[in-house]
């Protein structure tokens, strides 16, 4: 897991929130817009905090393949998943409430 940012004009670029979202010309974005690469994203991180949960449990049930490194970093990578699908609903949510709060 590479944890440098690779330029300061997107910081959070190879993260699951923005797959999909480079480009406002691409066809992951044309053809199914915002809602559909939202999706895509939860659906990713949803993947990867079940893929944690099934490699605790085999370290719990202490299979020789399942290393506890392994573990620790598919744990790690489904947190900062949900930290970051976390803050995207928090923002999108102040935007609602902003936009709803404004004078007509």
């Amino acid at each position: 897991m590479d944890l440098r940012i690779p330029s300061l004009t997107s910081p959070v670029s190879g993260s699951p929130l923005t797959k999909g979202l480079a480009t406002t010309g691409s066809p992951a974005v044309a053809a199914g817009g915002f809602s559909q690469a939202l999706q895509g994203a939860l659906k990713e991180v949803s993947s990867a905090q079940n893929h944690s949960g099934q490699l605790q449990r085999e370290v719990q049930l202490e299979n020789p393949a399942v290393s506890l490194e392994q573990t620790m970093l598919a744990m790690q990578k489904s947190q900062i998943g949900f930290q970051a699908t976390l803050h995207v609903r928090n923002r999108l949510v102040q935007a609602y409430t902003d936009v709803m709060n404004m004078q007509v």
